[in-house]
């Protein structure tokens, strides 16, 4: 029991930002007005700039005018409980667990694009997994940006993990293999690869991503067993084209949300949902390692629309 309230404690702290402008937004507008159709034109506009995209606030709004005639509502408060409902409804039963291999390391692929709050959200994945009694080693593949093995290596020293690394410029696939090797010869539970957002050479991203990934697969049965795009919440519309680019090219099964805190439109996880069928896994609801929350629908809505 603690831990489910220190989960929804968590949870309803990072989406402070969302709760004041989103939500508090829509009780400004709504409460105390008799709902008519300049309201609901006034509630679609306010939908979609909190980033729960033009499709959902589409069939939300269609569902909300149809009630309305019918005199099922009648007033803004209505419409209120009406949209905390309806949105705890938008997704479909989905498996968020983290996929974990049967025998051997489990190899969890990060991928997303510079600036997405990669590194810190791996810092967060590999803090829950430690605290869930894991051994856990990181292999560095991003190898074309000067900063990002650095940026590794010191959340490796915070949270008493070892990574694997190569040459900077050097074919991340290698590291790759030898990360892979590692994590076997050491008999670690879960090795975590981090790649690339973006690359210098001629090569695209997602075939260097498949190369990875069937490097992974050669070395450990299996591998990727998890492959997790992480992006960022304050991104809007960019995250959305990022969710759908990597969902067909790299082979994403599962979403890691990070920056929530940093949003006040937490729609932008509705949208996810109906840009793409991958689950959205985890949520970042802060700096630290421990500022991670495995995420779930109806304590999401629920923590988005508390008093």
């Amino acid at each position: 029991m603690g831990l489910f309230k220190s989960v929804v404690s968590r949870l309803k702290k990072g989406l402070d930002r969302t709760r004041e402008s989103f939500v508090g937004g829509l009780r400004t507008l709504l409460s105390g007005r008799t709902l008519d159709d300049a309201l609901i034109d006034e509630l679609e506009r306010a939908l979609i700039q909190a980033d729960v995209g033009v499709r959902t606030t589409q069939v939300l709004i269609k569902s909300i005018r149809a009630d309305y005639k019918a005199g099922k509502l009648t007033r803004g408060e209505d419409v209120l409980e009406y949209l905390k409902g309806e949105l705890k409804t938008r997704w479909p039963q989905a498996d968020r667990e983290l996929h974990l291999a049967d025998s051997g390391p489990t190899v969890i692929l990060v991928t997303g694009v510079n600036g997405a709050g990669k590194t810190t959200s791996i810092a967060k994945l590999c803090g829950q997994l430690r605290r869930e009694g894991k051994t856990v080693l990181l292999g560095a593949c991003d190898t074309f940006r000067a900063g990002a093995v650095r940026q590794l290596e010191i959340w490796a020293e915070r949270l008493g993990v070892e990574v694997v690394k190569g040459q900077q410029g050097g074919d991340p696939a290698a590291v790759a293999f030898d990360a892979c090797s590692a994590a076997k010869s050491r008999g670690v539970d879960v090795l975590i690869l981090d790649t690339a957002g973006r690359l210098h050479t001629q090569d695209p991203l997602m075939r260097q991503l498949s190369k990875i990934r069937s490097v992974a697969g050669k070395q450990i049965e299996g591998a990727p067993h998890e492959t997790l795009l992480v992006l960022d919440a304050t991104a809007g519309q960019n995250a959305l084209r990022q969710a759908e680019e990597f969902a067909q090219a790299a082979g994403v099964t599962g979403i890691f949300l990070a920056k929530l805190d940093g949003t006040a439109k937490g729609g932008i996880v509705v949208a996810i949902r109906e840009a793409t069928d991958i689950p959205v896994k985890f949520v970042g609801v802060g700096e630290t390692p421990d500022d991670i929350v495995p995420f779930d629908p109806e304590r999401f809505v629920e923590a988005m629309f508390a008093v």
